[in-house]
């Protein structure tokens, strides 16, 4: 069995429904799972609907059932089993239009139509293309998670849930991505670009002999084309090396993606939809060695802020590092990368939440700097920490386009050289890199 997910792009419209149903019934021997994205764009336009429905504008409804249900109509299918689904989601967007009130767990609810929508569709397609197929909200079948809207993690006991449910089912699946419920009922949701961390999830309950996961790509990339257009495919990672790109913001992966697969030591591939010939990249824990590779990729992730806290009396007394990072957890700022010297610490994070609470709680014990505009910058190679020269090229390569380093980590991970770099910068030092490991 396997698990095939195909993504927003993969799944844009009756066309590319078409193509995908092409794609799962080449693999049909193979008894595959399918986990579904929202049309592309849909996801967008749904939290859009919430908010505007907050000011009492309901006009969003109309675009996005317009849209599925001309992909219906291109499909052949039916547009009936979808019009329970738009009842209910402009049910909803009058209730939050009436309070005007928008909670996350209202928000995660409204999210979780794209998907459902979705599902529907390419369950469709396939029974017009002769495939008996069913369509599942992964909350139905299972998939219980926490209480955290907007980023919910499964709970252990959704393994034996999903398990339970799978094992009698003839048709073929057609499984939502992205959605969860709590023990309570609750619709939840895994977090932007979450069908991808559905997938391994579900792939890993159920045992499947391999995680697909079908994107606009190559593959993995050794850099994103969209920035480098020399960039080339991968053939094979680890799973250490694909983690450290999901997490330093690599476009394919969603960054809690591997862990499941991880758990269980199965493959996950990534393949493009449009391309389905091509072999992809493949993820395991211990890939082929590349002859004479140094560096498999480099990501970055952009709008950074840098927060500083300095006092002369950390030299004096242990306990000023707990001060500070206790401060960072209580006002729920994520810290990406960490500098410290004798009198400081800098780190990184993703955004303002909390922010301003933490500079405000420290600013009366250190002297606190909060620079924005920044972003990071993350050379990736198995084994990289153990090759002399190899930060000696990346920062040379970052000198020669007269780039300025504003931090760097590097140690702390045996797979990566990551360094902080303005934003404005960061088209340069990527490009720099990519030329310098990945010459034409």
């Amino acid at each position: 069995m396997i698990v095939m997910k195909f993504g927003g792009s993969s799944v844009a419209g009756a066309e590319k429904i078409r193509r995908v149903a092409d794609i799962v019934r080449g693999r049909l021997p193979r008894k595959p799972v399918l986990v579904v994205s929202a049309f592309r764009g849909t996801t967008d336009d749904l939290l859009a609907l919430a908010h505007d429905a907050l000011k009492g504008d309901l006009s969003k409804i109309e675009t996005v059932a317009k849209r599925h249900r001309e992909a219906a109509a291109e499909l052949g299918a039916a547009f009936e089993p979808l019009a329970p689904l738009f009842d209910e989601l402009t049910a909803l967007a009058r209730g939050i239009s009436l309070l005007r009130e928008l909670t996350p767990r209202t928000l995660d609810r409204v999210a979780s139509f794209g998907e459902r929508f979705s599902a529907r569709l390419v369950a469709a397609a396939l029974a017009e293309n002769g495939v008996p197929a069913r369509a599942v909200d992964a909350f139905d079948a299972g998939l219980l998670t926490d209480e955290r809207f907007g980023a919910a993690a499964p709970l252990p006991e959704a393994d034996e849930a999903l398990r339970a449910f799978f094992a009698p089912l003839a048709d073929l699946p057609v499984v939502t991505g992205f959605v969860g419920r709590t023990r309570g009922g609750e619709i939840t949701t895994l977090g932007r670009n979450g069908s991808d961390y559905s997938a391994t999830i579900l792939g890993a309950a159920l045992g499947a002999e391999e995680i697909q996961i079908w994107s606009d790509t190559d593959g993995i990339m050794t850099a994103d084309p969209r920035l480098v257009p020399s960039a080339k495919p991968l053939g094979s990672l680890s799973f250490a090396e694909a983690c450290e790109l999901a997490y330093y913001g690599g476009k394919v992966l969603h960054p809690h993606t591997l862990v499941p697969a991880m758990a269980k030591d199965i493959p996950v591939r990534v393949l493009n939809t449009f391309k389905p010939d091509h072999p992809g990249t493949l993820i395991v824990a211990h890939p082929p060695k590349t002859d004479g590779a140094t560096l498999k990729s480099i990501a970055f992730k952009r709008r950074q802020l840098i927060v500083s806290a300095s006092s002369p009396r950390m030299t004096s007394g242990p306990g000023f590092l707990a001060q500070i990072f206790s401060a960072f957890a209580r006002h729920g700022v994520d810290v990406d990368m960490v500098a410290t010297s004798e009198v400081s610490v800098s780190a990184t994070t993703a955004g303002e939440k909390g922010v301003e609470r933490l500079v405000a709680e420290l600013t009366p014990e250190f002297e606190m700097t909060v620079e924005r505009g920044q972003a990071v910058v993350c050379a990736v190679g198995d084994g990289i920490q153990h090759m002399p020269g190899v930060a000696a090229e990346v920062f040379a390569a970052v000198r020669s386009v007269g780039v300025n380093v504003r931090m760097i980590s590097q140690g702390a991970s045996k797979n990566n050289v990551a360094f902080v770099v303005e934003d404005a910068d960061v088209e340069r030092a990527v490009r720099a890199l990519h030329d310098r490991f990945f010459p034409a």
